[in-house]
């Protein structure tokens, strides 16, 4: 669909990607919503987020704020997606690194202690 003069282009949103599709609103509205497809879904092809806006009475009030929804959406999954992303790095960074000399002498120290606190518990021998 093209681009018309009263929906601004968001950031991230090229309207080749957009598939926009009108319906008629619930709610309030009166004879206008009964009348006219006011009810705006919004879907990005690429990455298959909608966004579906009755808010407004008008249809060009929907269409701009189902864009504005969408792109804020578009922006969530990306940060997501990036986050993810390094946090699989840092995972698999911590594994290939084996645990350092230090590390290991601290883990065996802690393990002498506990076993000498667990030999303190039982009976006093003769």
């Amino acid at each position: 669909m093209e681009r018309s003069a009263d929906v601004p282009a968001f950031k991230g949103l090229r309207e080749s990607d957009l598939e926009e599709s009108f319906a008629r609103s619930s709610g309030p509205g009166g004879q206008n919503v009964n009348k006219v497809a006011t009810a705006v879904t919004l879907r990005h092809r690429p990455s298959g987020l909608s966004v579906t806006v009755q808010d407004s009475r008008s249809q060009g009030m929907n269409r701009k704020l189902a864009r504005a929804r969408l792109a804020a959406m578009l922006e969530n999954h990306e940060h997501m997606l990036r986050a993810a992303r390094k946090s699989e790095r840092e995972k698999a960074r911590r594994r290939a690194s084996p645990r350092p000399r230090a590390l290991k002498r601290r883990i065996l120290e802690r393990k002498r202690k506990r076993s000498l606190l667990k030999k303190l518990r039982g009976t006093v021998g003769e």
